[in-house]
């Protein structure tokens, strides 16, 4: 289902784009300790306006993962990261044809490269050639089943790994009921709780690929619907049919990369301009049902005239938070479940901690590991004290701790008093509560015209309840006096007659 958009709003976001170049610019800018250990990234947030407004720093550079983290193993360009439940962090480095294997802090376990069976033996395939990778671009730790996918775009395949010991289990080829043009050349890969495999092949215009757990083709999948042009439109309406025929074909936009939400629905980015929507929330249909509740679109910098954002990765939490990567300006963007931005933060430059080709992202706990293909290296990013606040607050108020969720939400103000989601989330959390008149007060200091509505009704049944036989009685007392009036009228009448 395509989601209508007011095109008034989208005007707004145009107005004082100019002026916000700068400011964003400045906002992303990043704080270098004096010996170059550490880096804060000072992020910013939209108001209600849509104006860019700073933001403490959210996040802290932990560690830095490169060739020098590994003992020998030299990194040739990370392409994707993947973590699983227990802290490990998996980089797939595309040009070396390696998948290397680190703890939750950083230190270097196991490069995977040559696959090796349960025997201790080297595996081969069916001609009799060592199965070894060839250009992993994609992996995902799917922890039900104990498995580590690989998408090797180069080999046209996915091989999958026992998640603990990392030797062969299967290997999944192009299905022979596989319908359609796209190539079978595996580029990023998810698994759900149901072990449908999900699938994406770069520039496939077709959808994502969806498969049984056997490897048997299921269909494509996504709805990615191409923006109107209303100037192509305009010279559609007028062609003729032999000139429509010599028009090229406007195509679906392509996926980027796949995700899996703790609901267990697949999530999804392109940046494609040609495409509606951004981000991706697919419900069983295939359509997009993400949720765009806040101040803006999920589109990234919503003020960018000219090249806007390009999500090549998102990473989301199992409470709904997640965390879009833009590779065109360096920038992760995390929103809430409701689609309410957290934070905006990032930049493209030489200094620690920046990035010059950003690929991939994942969520560790509450640390964010982000690699980059150019500086051949992985960041861990760490919460500051406000981005846990931030973070602690939306995971408390997607499970319904109302009370966990209000303090820290509460505390997140303290640290910044113009962050209009933490008074938003305040809100929310007194909404929740049936405390209308306290959520109607956050609300308004949030901007959040919405759900001040939302308080407003509940406040109004309250206050309708709470007055209920003062209003009755006002009710039946101003019947009375009509029926009253109404005998009085008609028996004057009948004395005069």
């Amino acid at each position: 289902m395509i989601r209508h958009k007011n095109i008034f709003r989208k005007i707004k976001y145009s107005l004082g784009a100019l002026a916000s170049v700068s400011m964003l610019t400045l906002s992303t800018l990043g704080v270098q300790a004096s010996d170059g250990t550490s880096y804060v990234y000072d992020g910013y947030i939209y108001d209600t306006n849509v104006n860019v407004v700073d933001s403490p720093a959210a996040f802290s550079l932990e560690k830095v993962i490169n060739s020098e983290s590994t003992g020998g193993i030299t990194f040739q360009g990370i392409d994707d990261v993947c973590t699983s439940a227990d802290g490990r962090i998996f980089l797939s480095d595309k040009k070396s044809g390696r998948v290397n294997v680190f703890d939750s802090e950083g230190n270097y376990l196991q490069s995977i490269k040559t696959i090796w069976t349960k025997e201790g033996t080297i595996k081969l395939d069916e001609s009799g050639n060592q199965i070894t990778l060839k250009g992993p671009e994609g992996c995902y730790a799917h922890d039900k089943t104990g498995e580590l996918y690989v998408a090797d775009a180069q080999a046209g395949c996915v091989i999958v790994l026992d998640l603990e010991d990392y030797t062969y289990l299967r290997t999944i080829t192009k299905p022979t009921n596989m319908t359609g043009s796209t190539e079978f050349k595996p580029s990023k890969v998810a698994v759900d709780e149901a072990d449908r495999i999900f699938i994406v092949v770069q520039s496939s215009y077709e959808g994502i690929i969806e498969l049984a757990n056997d490897g048997s083709f299921i269909g494509y999948y996504g709805v990615n619907v191409p923006s109107v042009n209303l100037i192509d439109y305009f010279w559609k309406s007028l062609a003729t049919d032999e000139q429509k025929a010599q028009m090229g074909k406007t195509l679906a936009p392509a996926f980027n990369n796949v995700a899996i939400d703790g609901e267990g629905f697949v999530m999804a980015v392109t940046y494609d301009s040609a495409a509606t929507d951004m981000i991706f929330r697919l419900n069983s249909k295939g359509e997009n049902v993400v949720r765009e509740e806040g101040n803006t679109y999920l589109k990234g910098d919503v003020r960018a005239i000219e090249n806007p954002s390009q999500f090549v990765d998102l990473a989301v939490t199992d409470y709904g938070v997640f965390a879009a990567l833009d590779q065109q300006r360096g920038r992760i963007f995390i929103y809430d479940f409701d689609g309410e931005q957290l934070i905006a933060f990032g930049s493209l430059g030489n200094l620690k901690g920046e990035f010059k080709t950003p690929t991939g992202i994942s969520w560790l706990g509450q640390k964010l590991v982000v690699t980059d293909s150019t500086l051949e290296c992985a960041y861990i990013l760490a919460p500051t004290s406000f981005g846990k606040a931030m973070l602690s607050g939306s995971e408390e108020y997607y499970r319904g701790n109302w009370d966990a969720a209000l303090g820290y939400f509460e505390q997140a103000v303290k640290y910044n008093a113009n962050y209009e989601v933490g008074y938003v989330g305040i809100g929310k959390n007194y909404l929740m509560k049936d405390e209308y008149e306290k959520a109607l007060y956050y609300f308004k200091l949030g901007g959040a015209r919405k759900y001040y509505s939302k308080a407003y009704y509940g406040y109004r049944g309250l206050w309708l309840r709470a007055h209920f036989r003062i209003i009755a009685v006002i009710f039946v007392v101003l019947i009375g006096l009509l029926i009253w009036s109404e005998i009085k009228y008609n028996r004057a009448h009948k004395v005069k007659a």
